[in-house]
């Protein structure tokens, strides 16, 4: 038995591709954190297991997902994320006949109408299906992962993303995301400052477009080259900013 479990918050453009993508799933988990269009009633439409509740982060709302499944086996998916026939096969296969713990997914991602084949996004592994009990998230507010016990190996078939559609998302998400990522970077203990933001942020474009060869993407890998030094350096400056109201305060 497969339980799959997904988070939502505002994601009725990308929800009923997603679910219709597992619906052979033999249980569908939906944690949603307060979604004021019509994801929560996108999602009744194909599954009864639909759940609201407050927003702990990204790691602990996941896992809060997981902690309700009843299957032997728990698969996690974004809202934005896609189930191919080939992938089902596979991991089907997978769950009947290897004797892993858990399974590490290939991603092949969108950026504004085009997959990304480099920029340090292809491949991009990521831990989505495990044991139910051998496996946990972190706790991270942001960039969470899987933590198995027991062996892991990779699928080969990818899981399709709509990171982005538009310009527009990838702002959004910049700024979200950045403020997370500052967050979580107080909380380990990192000091900030207008000098570190901007060198970061000059390095992440360079390892991006250059390292990660972001230039073989054409005109998007150049966008997403700048869309993650920005998202780097606001993440730095709010980091900054951060530490700077902590002081105000004492």
């Amino acid at each position: 038995m497969i339980s799959v479990v997904i988070i939502t918050k505002n994601e009725s453009l990308h929800i009923s591709r997603c679910l219709q993508s597992i619906e052979w799933a033999d249980e569908i988990i939906v944690l949603d954190s307060g979604s004021d269009d019509d994801t929560v009633s996108l999602c009744h439409q194909y599954t009864d297991k639909v759940f609201e509740t407050d927003w702990p982060g990204f790691g602990q709302q996941k896992q809060r997902a997981v902690d309700k499944a009843q299957g032997d086996w728990i698969f996690s998916i974004d809202a934005d994320e896609v189930v191919t026939a080939e992938l089902r096969q596979e991991i089907e296969t997978a769950i009947q006949h290897k004797t892993a713990q858990g399974f590490a997914i290939p991603r092949l991602s969108n950026y504004c109408g085009r997959q990304i084949q480099h920029s340090g996004w292809s491949p991009d592994y990521t831990i989505r299906l495990f044991r139910q009990g051998k496996g946990r998230f972190t706790d991270e507010p942001v960039h969470e992962r899987v933590i198995v016990e027991g062996l892991v190996e990779k699928l080969s078939q990818p899981l399709l993303h709509d990171a982005f559609i538009n310009f527009e998302e990838v702002l959004d998400k910049v700024n979200h995301y950045s403020s997370l990522g500052a967050l979580k970077l107080a909380q380990q203990g990192k000091q900030g400052s207008l000098t570190k933001a901007i060198y970061k942020a000059v390095w992440s474009f360079f390892k991006t477009y250059f390292i990660k060869a972001g230039f073989l993407d054409g005109q998007q890998g150049l966008m997403l080259a700048i869309s993650n030094a920005e998202g780097t350096y606001y993440k730095y400056v709010k980091l900054w900013e951060i530490q700077q109201q902590e002081k105000s305060c004492r």
